[in-house]
């Protein structure tokens, strides 16, 4: 229950100052002008009063009613503090106070010491090294910060107390409102996932932000997220993308699928909007706050100036949206009142010189053709007419008939009365129309998330004898009797340990072959020289299978022991990658794309959290190239696109039920014409 954070009837500010400089001020100062209609309880025992507040010595001698504490101490003696809430009957504490984790080793045995004390007292603890919660419609602010936040829709939980400051400011000139804020700095008791989850059940909370740079338990955060984003948009921005710290690994899948491509991967499964910078965060949550998911992708753009519909459209196209195409009907309006030599094509060029008569009969055609899903409007800066009556145009426009309209008056203020009458009529202004195609694209993002349908997952009758079969296979350490019992096939091979041997299973294959070294301790066999191809009689392969031993005893004498395997010669189908890597914070991760020996350098690749049922399996295939050519590209035959994604889906609940399986790859998974397959060709794996 954590609802007292927002919601308390009485508050303690165990550290409050005198000092208006000190964060033990700004507390008592925010309650009093957020006009917070409880008890206000400083707690220093060296002053009477803060503010016109009387201050008591300890928080064991603070009246009723209190259920909820800040403390302002130092590190040293926030165990003591937090003992004696206990002792006074308060069980949620915002812990300011920095000195913990963040100062290296003893800091975090100090933390330590302070979760437990906490979980022994059954208290819940935000922070510590936090600036605490707002709720502006209780209301309530704990914080220490500077600036007093307007109500409003949107919902913000932080890692960062920074961020939150920087937020509130921005927000303030921009006129966006917030309903409730918690920076949660340390995380030692209090985490995203349930402070999401509070913003989630809170009626007034209509869109929620959140910047994290890890999640405590990634299954967990997915759950609520879901959850969340069935019913209210989820915007988070992800700190700490790079690239630095990923652990070695010993596959394709292992290099491609990092900790940045597992969030990725996890919030797409959720539903959640992922902003790559700050102002995405409040541009789309302001957006998404007021106004509605489009139909579609068809945009029309209604501007005065040329070259910022250029831009618009350049935007549109990068975001993944399209110019609508317009009716017939809708041109001949536009022909009545546009002046020549206007452009009635998508874009609407007005050109300079037309004002809110013009503006309105456009954009009442173009908002009443079935063919539109949203409108873009631009307004160059001008000295003609005023603002505010273009404003009222385009706000009575979009109550008529609510549709997506996105405004861009360039060269207005924050403040200026015309970016103030759009947002009474619920239409965001954006300073370049790039953004607005930028704000527009992620609304179209949340409604194709909801309309997705999960799909059928992989029937599996027979999990327990598949279990088994697994279980055995694995103590082998046998990956391709894994595979095997999971249905997916391999082409008739074997492993051979002499020319002889080589020479006679290629004969029983039937020429060309291929030789490989059988080890799964030489990575990119190609590069070590350990593959030889197209090899069409007993002469080429006895002078290869001479060289790949050569090679790989070079690499290890083990892997000569390992011998070589011998396959088929396949030609004409098309290379594929699939495989699974278990990431520590979201558990096993699927990964389909284009194989081969390229592979890291061409990139094509889409990676989801397992287990995928078949449509979303589909999915992570069509975003690639590969599912593209799979259709059948320029005239080339299709390949059996539902073997692929039968092998995705095997693949992913090999790794769901056995995690064991830390990395588990088929490279190449050669593709067959459509109706005949897929055989693996080379499977490589990492075993906990």
């Amino acid at each position: 229950m954590l609802e007292p954070f927002f919601t308390p009837r009485g508050i303690a500010v165990i550290g409050a100052s005198r000092d208006p400089y000190k964060p033990g001020y700004g507390v008592v100062r925010n309650l009093r002008d957020i006009g917070f209609q409880g008890g206000i309880y400083p707690v220093n025992p060296a002053a009477h009063e803060i503010l016109g507040y009387r201050c008591y010595p300890s928080v064991l001698e603070v009246p009723d009613p209190v259920d909820l504490a800040v403390v302002i101490v130092a590190a040293e003696r926030v165990i003591e503090v937090i003992k004696q809430c206990a002792t006074r009957g308060i069980r949620h504490v915002v812990v300011s106070s920095g000195g913990f984790s963040e100062i290296g080793e003893e800091g975090r045995a100090r933390e330590q010491i302070l979760v437990e004390t906490a979980k022994q007292l059954g208290m819940r603890i935000i922070g510590p090294n936090c600036i605490g919660t707002i709720d502006t419609h209780h209301p309530v602010n704990v914080t220490f910060t500077i600036g007093k936040p307007q109500p409003g829709p949107v919902g913000f939980v932080s890692q960062s107390g920074a961020l939150c400051v920087a937020l509130l400011m921005w927000a303030e000139n921009g006129g966006i409102g917030f309903s409730r804020i918690a920076s949660l700095g340390n995380q030692a008791d209090v985490n995203e996932t349930e402070m999401l989850a509070v913003l989630g059940d809170d009626p007034r909370t209509q869109v929620i932000t959140a910047y994290v740079e890890g999640v405590a338990d990634g299954r967990a955060f997915m759950e609520v997220a879901e959850l969340i984003s069935r019913k209210k948009p989820l915007i988070v921005l992800k700190g700490g993308r790079g690239s630095g710290g990923a652990k070695a690994v010993r596959s394709h899948t292992g290099a491609l699928a990092g900790s940045l491509e597992a969030y990725q991967a996890a919030f797409r499964r959720c539903g959640v909007l992922q902003a790559n910078t700050l102002l995405d965060l409040v541009e789309w949550a302001h957006t998404a706050a007021l106004q509605p998911l489009p139909r579609g992708d068809r945009v029309a753009v209604l501007t005065n100036a040329g070259g910022a519909g250029v831009l618009a459209v350049d935007a549109l196209e990068t975001y993944g949206l399209k110019l609508a195409e317009l009716s017939e009907r809708t041109r001949a309006t536009l022909r009545t009142v546009a002046p020549p030599p206007c452009t009635i094509e998508n874009p609407v060029d007005v050109l300079a010189g037309s004002g809110p008569t013009v503006y309105g009969v456009a954009l009442e055609a173009l908002l009443a053709d079935d063919g539109v899903d949203a409108a873009i409007v631009i307004v160059g800066p001008q000295d003609w007419f005023l603002p505010t009556s273009l404003a009222e145009v385009i706000g009575e426009s979009f109550a008529r008939h609510r549709k997506p309209v996105l405004a861009s008056m360039m060269g207005l203020g924050a403040d200026h009365p015309a970016e103030a009458l759009l947002r009474r009529y619920h239409v965001p202004n954006f300073s370049f129309p790039d953004r607005a195609a930028n704000a527009l694209a992620a609304l179209l993002k949340r409604r194709r998330w909801l309309e997705t349908p999960v799909g059928a997952s992989l029937e599996l009758p027979n999990l327990a004898e598949l279990q088994r079969a697994t279980a055995k296979a694995l103590q082998r350490k046998d990956l391709r009797e894994v595979l095997t019992a999971w249905g997916i096939r391999f082409p008739h091979e074997g492993v051979v340990h002499s020319a002889d041997e080589a020479v006679a299973l290629a004969t029983r294959i039937g020429y060309p072959v291929v030789l490989k070294a059988a080890s799964e301790k030489i990575t990119h066999k190609t590069e070590a020289g350990c593959v030889a191809v197209n090899l069409a009689d007993e002469a080429a392969v006895r002078e290869s299978f001479a060289r790949i031993m050569a090679a790989a005893y070079a690499r290890s004498s083990e892997a000569v022991r390992e011998g070589v395997l011998v396959q088929p010669m396949l030609d004409g189908g098309y290379e594929v990658i699939v495989g699974v890597r278990r990431d520590p914070q979201f558990g096993p991760l699927v990964l389909v794309g284009s194989g081969g020996v390229d592979v890291e350098l061409i990139r094509d690749v889409a990676i989801g959290v397992a287990p995928l049922s078949y449509a979303q399996a589909e999915e992570l295939l069509d975003a690639t190239t590969m599912g593209r050519r799979l259709r059948g590209w320029r005239g080339a035959p299709p390949g059996d696109r539902a073997a692929v994604l039968e092998a995705v889906v095997r693949l992913g609940q090999i790794a769901h039920h056995f995690p064991q399986i830390e990395e588990l790859e088929i490279n190449p998974l050669y593709v067959l014409p459509q109706g005949q397959g897929a055989l693996a060709l080379d499977v490589r794996g990492v075993l906990g």
